[in-house]
């Protein structure tokens, strides 16, 4: 009787294999088509040379030499890193406090929810014209405002200083809608009897929240921070929509994305272009590296 029914559970497990398998495979082949497959192609042209008529000539590392030594290619990735460390920390800081506030009891929770969510389902390109509309230094609302109260009008998008915060901003605005559902999410999982017993202590909200909500949202915070991070040094249509190709403020601006756009689909050099990529993809593998590494000294998970 025992042999009967291990025998049933090892082909109940077996089946129960083959089904999952079968069922991941989709996804599995999708992911390698379109992501896996890419990355050794890409890998593979950066040690080439783009030629007339697609034809493709083996060059070694003379690529990633010539990318060492290109102004423009150091200036783009002194460009996303600037990008980067303004809008990473004020984007989670904003995140935070807006997923808490509309955690509490307020009216209208969902009404805000959703105005603040809206960006996140807004298409890039369509977002990006409309902020660039509103920093028009001409008829833009922002210097239109800035005329009616008596102060002089910002070249927003025509300087390169005014130019990055413009982007800033709306990078900034873009990811706060999506990192406050996913903090709002991790609020939702502490248990309220946290908070029940610090009320019972007498901790007033302040002191809850730096000794219960911030530590026990540690783990959605870091993956949080992991993705924006990511998310900000891949940056593309923001820059590519609101900073025209004729703009002289491009150089000043423009993300490694944005460049490896230019190299590999405007000059149809697809090899060089393809080293541009694959330095910022060992640059996003390094600083996701160190990150996991540092979690460990501050980021605290519910055993």
């Amino acid at each position: 009787m025992n042999n009967i029914k291990s025998n049933y559970m090892k082909n109940k497990k077996t089946e129960n294999m083959v089904w999952g398998y079968f069922m991941i495979t989709p996804t599995m082949l999708g992911l390698f088509i379109l992501n896996i497959l890419p990355i050794f192609q890409t890998l593979y042209l950066s040690f080439t040379k783009s030629g007339a008529f697609g034809k493709v000539t083996f060059i070694g590392l003379k690529n990633y030499v010539n990318l060492f030594q290109d102004k423009l290619v150091m200036q783009s990735f002194i460009n996303t890193f600037i990008y980067t460390i303004l809008t990473v920390p004020a984007g989670v800081f904003l995140s935070l406090i807006t997923a808490v506030l509309l955690n509490a009891k307020i009216r209208g929770k969902t009404i805000y929810r959703t105005l603040f969510f809206l960006p996140v389902v807004s298409v890039p390109a369509a977002v990006a014209l409309v902020w660039k509309w509103i920093f028009n230094s001409k008829f833009g609302i922002i210097n239109t405002i800035l005329t009616a109260i008596g102060l002089k009008g910002v070249d927003w998008l025509t300087d390169s200083k005014s130019a990055m915060i413009a982007i800033v901003i709306v990078g900034i605005w873009s990811m706060v809608g999506y990192n406050m559902i996913v903090i709002f999410a991790g609020l939702q999982e502490i248990p309220q009897t946290y908070y029940e017993a610090a009320e019972i202590d007498g901790a007033g909200p302040v002191k809850k929240f730096f000794s219960i909500t911030l530590p026990l949202i540690t783990p959605t915070l870091f993956f949080i921070i992991i993705t924006t991070f990511i998310g900000c040094l891949q940056v593309f249509d923001l820059i590519y929509m609101m900073i025209g190709r004729a703009n002289v403020v491009l150089p000043k601006v423009q993300s490694v994305v944005v460049l490896f756009y230019t190299y590999s689909f405007e000059r149809n050099m697809k090899g060089y272009g393809s080293a541009i990529i694959m330095m910022l993809f060992l640059v996003i593998l390094l600083i996701t590296y160190i990150q996991l590494k540092l979690q460990k000294k501050w980021v605290n998970y519910i055993s």
